[in-house]
């Protein structure tokens, strides 16, 4: 079977203007992420007050990424639609 079309697709933004955040929602909407793995993130946030930030933990895996919530390292994470499959 041929691969799909291939697309990139860059987040830029202010600080903490949710970059993070909408990624991690995407690649959770668009299966690319579990719901239990968005659980476990929540649950993880919630001790460290900081429960906002679940969604964003997609792609901050750092420890000190999720501890002063903010993203350090860059990160690429793959997602598919019918069509296409993209690289974030």
């Amino acid at each position: 079977m041929a691969e799909k079309p291939h697309m990139n697709l860059a987040v830029i933004g202010h600080v903490d203007h949710g970059k993070s955040t909408f990624v991690g929602r995407l690649m959770f909407e668009t299966g690319a992420v579990p719901a239990h793995l968005i659980e476990k993130y929540k649950a993880e946030a919630k001790e460290k007050g900081k429960e906002s930030f679940a969604f964003a933990w997609v792609m901050d895996s750092l420890k000190e990424e999720r501890e002063r919530g903010v993203t350090i390292d860059i990160s690429h994470k793959r997602f598919d639609t019918d069509k296409l499959y993209f690289t974030v």
